[in-house]
């Protein structure tokens, strides 16, 4: 066996072979030939790859193991590390796609020779695509020894996938596997951001991370032409493309924003310059003069550079606090646009109120550097349990006429709060709708509680205090005194519906002796067939979460951006059952939710109509005793094994005639559930009125 070969922990062995990491455990202590560990430690093993991949098909657990399954296991055991591995990926992944023809007649030659000539040929590829001064450095021969198996099989995924998903699917799974090390930018606010920024030529992200705000610019509208000024490290202001610049002060997360961005932006098509160094220290783009600047920059960072940057030229609206380090990234911005260029960085809601930076905030305003303040809802982006805002800048042109007025934005309301919940379609349509109307007109009519635009005068006091929330008048109590009438309304009709929807007690009987099975019997039967949710990725497609089946809502979750294997999309009369907490709550999908994908924590039942009623099946898989017999307990948890879950070898018309009982079962909780959210609606509505005035005591 290669010393080079990958190593795969448990994890990822039973990722291979899809079952749970219990089972792992369970072949180590029965089967004697199961691979023994070459690495890792003894709580947490690793094991060589290749001879792991042999003992599952000799078991006859596993017939092949997926490509992109070999080729992440790969990369996640290089023993140079991930990040290594994922650069040399990136690097051979441009090969690939741009000079594909060099890459066939290099890898036809073995793997040691491979590894002498790839590294001039990259050298070809990443100096014209980088510059000089680049991030991403040409890895030498005896670098690229250890990496030959994994750029091989990495080059048949791109094949497979094209070199673009292949690169996303890679450094997606990186991320995911170490979400502490890394804050990101989900891509709904980059996407925002983007928009808000609207069409460049020349952009930079000083504090770019693995590159997502500039790939939302990549994937966006076209570039506009203007006279920004090159740095002086290539043709910055060539007809054939934008320029993304891009600093970060981890050179790894430069490297791999780097080939991220080179790979989503066409040979030929355009410029990328990404350099490794902080940039309010040492800024690499000290020349550029760009269209738009977009930035998530680090918070609460005291050590910024304030005492050796106390005299630094950027600081024209101020010298920031030490404490005030989101502060000093906003002038960053403002000084590398060009007059007329637009900056848009996501900012802690503290940034707007907090009294040492009152000052920059005012001088921010009445120079009209200043344009919009937008308060997002809490789980946009991390940290997700704050509300964090947008600031969109525009940098005056001297001697310019500063504006009068700030546009406000609280997005609150716009959407349900919640990491899961947000709709960015809605939300992103609303933002960026108020801000060209503002942008082209100067002001824009105020919608109480959502936006507003204020007059500077208004915000210039002592506090200088641009949180939107309380700058914008509050929305009318439940909609007011007309919408509270038409919810009370709503809530008799429903009340109405309970009555006649409330089930008879039922008549006493004798339980009966009914032949019982168990729906891993009927799977194996073929009766229904089981598939678990979570899997899978995509953009728009619906998700049914688990929260959405427990409350008895609409799909409202959504699936993560990459390539992934197809997700399970659920079709009408399907059966979804939630494994965790030990609830007896099932749902049978209506046409209203068939087509979304099922989420995590979810199992699905989908019956053979010819021998299973949904409903049938549904009703009984609620039963008390028969979750609780199916239930596994764990220190804080419970699990529900659906397999284990009991019904009874009933005739169809029998089924049927339980299932039209348990189908009314289910329209009463429905309606019980709607006639408490309306009830919780109204009551809050009234108090709401009552307090601001809005409604009259009688």
């Amino acid at each position: 066996m290669s010393d080079n070969a990958a190593e795969v922990t448990a994890a990822g062995i039973a990722r291979l072979a899809g079952v749970g990491r219990a089972a792992v455990s369970n072949w180590r202590r029965r089967h004697p030939d199961f691979p023994k560990p070459v690495g890792g430690t003894e709580t947490s093993p690793s094991f060589a790859l290749p001879a792991v991949e042999q003992w599952l098909r000799d078991q006859g657990k596993i017939a092949e193991v997926p490509l992109r399954e070999r080729v992440w296991q790969q990369l996640a055991g290089h023993p140079a590390g991930a990040v290594t591995a994922l650069i040399h990926a990136g690097c051979v992944l441009l090969l690939v796609r741009d000079r594909p023809t060099a890459w066939l007649q290099l890898s036809a030659v073995s793997d040691e020779k491979l590894a002498a000539l790839l590294s001039p040929a990259l050298g070809e590829v990443l100096a014209p695509r980088f510059g000089p001064h680049r991030a991403v450095h040409t890895p030498d021969a005896s670098a690229l020894v250890p990496s030959v198996p994994l750029l091989r099989a990495t080059a048949e995924l791109a094949a497979e996938l094209g070199a673009r998903q292949t690169y996303e699917f890679l450094l997606g799974r990186h991320l995911d596997a170490n979400p502490r090390q890394y804050t990101l930018t989900p891509p709904g606010p980059a996407a925002l951001m983007a928009a808000l920024a609207g069409p460049a030529r020349t952009v930079l992200d000083p504090a770019c991370g693995t590159g997502t705000l500039l790939r939302a610019v990549a994937q966006g509208a076209g570039a506009k032409s203007t006279d920004a000024q090159s740095d002086g490290a290539g043709p910055a202001g060539a007809q054939d493309g934008r320029v993304l610049h891009g600093q970060d002060s981890d050179p790894d997360l430069a490297a791999l924003a780097a080939l991220r961005l080179a790979l989503h932006t066409e040979s030929g098509g355009g410029q990328v310059r990404v350099a490794a160094a902080d940039s309010l220290r040492a800024d690499a783009f000290p020349r550029v003069a760009a269209d738009v600047v977009l930035c998530h920059p680090p918070f609460n960072e005291r050590n910024w550079g304030h005492d050796e940057l106390a005299y630094d030229a950027r600081w024209e609206y101020g010298f920031p606090a030490r404490t005030e380090s989101e502060l000093a990234w906003v002038q960053h911005a403002l000084a590398r646009l060009r007059e007329g260029g637009t900056a848009v960085l996501l900012m802690p809601p503290a940034a707007a109120s907090r009294r040492s930076g009152r000052r920059i905030r005012a001088d921010l305003l009445r120079r009209g550097a200043l344009r919009a303040v937008v308060s997002l809802p809490a789980g946009a982006a991390p940290p997700y349990g704050i509300p964090l805002h947008l600031w969109v800048l525009r940098k005056p042109a001297p001697g310019g006429r500063p504006s009068h007025e700030l546009l406000l934005v609280d997005t609150a309301d716009l959407s349900a709060a919640g990491r899961d919940k947000l709709d960015w379609q809605a939300l992103h349509s609303a933002v960026l709708d108020t801000w060209q109307t503002f942008d082209r007109d100067g002001t824009v009519a105020g919608r109480p509680g959502v936006s507003r635009s204020v007059s500077v005068i208004e915000l210039l006091d002592d506090d200088v205090d641009l949180a939107p929330a309380r700058h914008l008048p509050p929305p009318a109590a439940g909609g007011g005194a007309a919408e509270l009438a038409v919810v009370r309304e709503r809530l008799a009709e429903t009340l109405r519906q309970t009555t006649a929807l409330t089930p008879p007690a039922g008549e006493a009987a004798r339980p009966p002796r009914w032949p019982t099975t168990t729906v891993g019997e009927l799977a194996r039967a073929g009766a229904l067939v089981l598939r678990a949710g979570g899997a899978g990725a995509g953009s728009g497609e619906r998700v049914l979460t688990e929260q959405d089946v427990l409350g008895g809502a609409a799909p409202s979750g959504s699936l993560p951006e990459g390539p992934a294997e197809d997700p399970v999309l659920v079709e009408a009369g399907d059966v979804v059952v939630p494994v965790l907490g030990g609830g007896s709550v099932v749902r049978v999908v209506d046409d209203t939710t068939a087509g979304a994908a099922l989420g995590r924590s979810l199992q699905l039942l989908r019956p053979d109509p010819a021998a299973l009623d949904p409903w049938f099946l549904a009703g009984f898989l609620r039963g008390t005793a028969n979750n609780r017999q199916a239930s596994s307990y764990a220190s804080t948890s419970t699990r529900l094994d659906v397999r284990r879950l009991q019904l009874p070898r009933l005739p169809l018309a029998d089924q049927l005639q339980y299932g039209e009982r348990f189908r009314t079962l289910a329209e009463f909780e429905d309606a019980l559930r709607q006639a408490g959210r309306l009830g919780e609606q109204l009551v809050q509505g009234l108090y709401d009125g009552l307090t601001d005035g809005t409604v009259r005591p009688r």
